[in-house]
């Protein structure tokens, strides 16, 4: 086969680390970004944000964006701003989200630069967001939605498929054929078989180029998480205390009222009073119930029944910041659920600096944790936590529960990749940090005898077939 004149790949995040989803396609013809997300985690990690584009967005053609998560799609409104105006692909689903996460992503990074400007808080004077509500805006015209199963077009020669990757609302695997002789796949990040309120993650069959996420490369997901999240909860109401979980709004707070209320049905955990403190959690329950090409039969039946499957039957949704701030006034056995998943900002954090001094409290986490976060923190049994500037004794219990995660395991990876008819001719592993990444690699090649690498950060590959 011919190779595409000039075809290169460049990793420009999520190399060596799970978070800056960024991977620049170009060819003799076009200049395509795979994915456009931040840097979340470390200050050395969010600081690579600020930093000039390697390349010229106004350069771009297109963006293709796997899902919504802020690591995969939140830079978009700095690259609108900086150039930018070619179309953003992605799934109907997507869009949608992208609707609640990049306007709320754009209040928080407003409201961070003047919490900083009013009290002296920066080296920078004034203190800058790094993007605005206007940014935002501006990105959210730029976003093409497309169905799931069917072909459109990047460029003439181009042709694209998504398919469903059962990671949240709108995920989806990218398929991009480059002319007749290359076909790339992307994995976005990968769901979950069997899992509530989404179908399964959809195979691929063959690609010359694959690139696959590893977050989980190394580990099999734990013993069955409802028994797990049973234990948790009884064990916080017979403490007294208040349960907090620190969630991300999209995917993972629905997947645990799903699994509350059905703990609640079959009598396996009392009935506590719930409160969801995200709004956005609560936006994104409505816009998952609007999706019903994402939605699984279970879930679909649930609704045709009339039935809420997102909704708990002692279930709160707290909109204002003072009703958020009255629960810490609040005494009992109560779970709260509230952003971010890895207590890197949003209300989770005045929850835990009120509570987590109280030895009857319960901290409970639900998905992957980053090195440099408060959540890897708790989970590493940190006996301090930095808060608003403030150090905050860690004397709360922390239970970790990883089978509730939203991505694949390394045997879920595994048997996603046997679903290919043919092995890629070259596998690059991404969105995983250095030990599940060279994990994975190395199994993918000792099990399935594929040829694997691991990303290395701002390598530029040629995508020979």
């Amino acid at each position: 086969m011919k190779r595409p004149e000039g075809a290169t790949l460049q990793f420009l995040g999520a190399s060596g680390t799970v978070t800056g989803s960024r991977f620049l396609l170009e060819t003799s013809g076009a200049k395509v970004l795979l994915d456009c997300g931040l840097f979340q985690g470390g200050k050395q990690l969010r600081n690579r944000n600020w930093e000039a584009p390697s390349f010229s967005p106004g350069r771009l053609d297109a963006v293709v964006l796997s899902h919504a998560h802020l690591d995969h799609s939140g830079y978009l409104p700095v690259l609108v701003r900086e150039g930018f105006r070619g179309p953003v692909h992605c799934t109907a689903g997507t869009r949608d989200l992208l609707k609640v996460l990049l306007p709320d992503a754009a209040k928080l990074e407003e409201e961070q630069a003047a919490r900083m400007n009013r009290y002296g808080l920066s080296k920078h004077e004034p203190a800058l967001p790094l993007f605005t509500s206007e940014d935002a805006a501006a990105a959210l015209e730029r976003l093409v939605p497309h169905p799931y199963g069917e072909t459109w077009s990047l460029k003439p020669d181009m042709p694209v498929v998504f398919r469903r990757a059962g990671h949240i609302l709108g995920s989806a695997t990218v398929d991009i054929r480059v002319g007749s002789s290359l076909r790339l796949v992307h994995s976005g990040d990968l769901g979950r078989r069997d899992q509530p309120i989404l179908k399964d993650p959809e195979p691929v069959g063959e690609a010359d180029v694959l690139l696959i996420e590893s977050t989980y490369g190394d580990r099999v997901h734990g013993a069955d998480p409802l028994e797990q999240l049973a234990r948790v909860v009884c064990e916080a109401a017979e403490r007294g205390g208040a349960l907090l979980v620190p969630a991300f709004a999209v995917g993972r707070a629905q997947n645990l009222i799903w699994m509350l209320r059905a703990l609640e049905e079959e009598g396996r955990i009392p009935r506590l009073p719930v409160f969801i403190d995200s709004p956005m959690a609560n936006h994104v329950s409505e816009a998952t119930c609007k999706h019903l090409e994402d939605l699984d039969h279970e879930m679909r039946v649930a609704m045709d029944e009339k039935r809420c499957p997102l909704c708990c039957k002692t279930y709160h949704m707290v909109t204002s910041p003072e009703e958020s701030k009255a629960l810490n006034l609040r005494q009992g056995a109560m779970i709260v659920i509230a952003g971010s998943g890895m207590a890197t900002g949003g209300r989770i954090l005045h929850h835990m600096r009120h509570r987590l001094p109280d030895p009857r409290t319960t901290v409970l986490l639900i998905g992957f944790q980053a090195i440099g976060t408060r959540g890897r923190s708790l989970q590493d049994r940190a006996p301090m936590l930095r808060i608003y500037g403030q150090d905050v004794p860690v004397r709360a219990r922390v239970e970790v529960v990883d089978g509730l995660s939203a991505h694949a395991d390394r045997d879920e990876i595994l048997r996603w990749l046997s679903a290919f008819r043919r092995p890629p001719r070259k596998t690059w592993v991404v969105h995983g940090e250095p030990g599940p990444a060279a994990a994975l690699a190395a199994l993918v090649h000792e099990r399935l005898g594929w040829s694997t690498a691991v990303a290395e950060d701002g390598a530029r590959v040629a995508l020979e077939v």
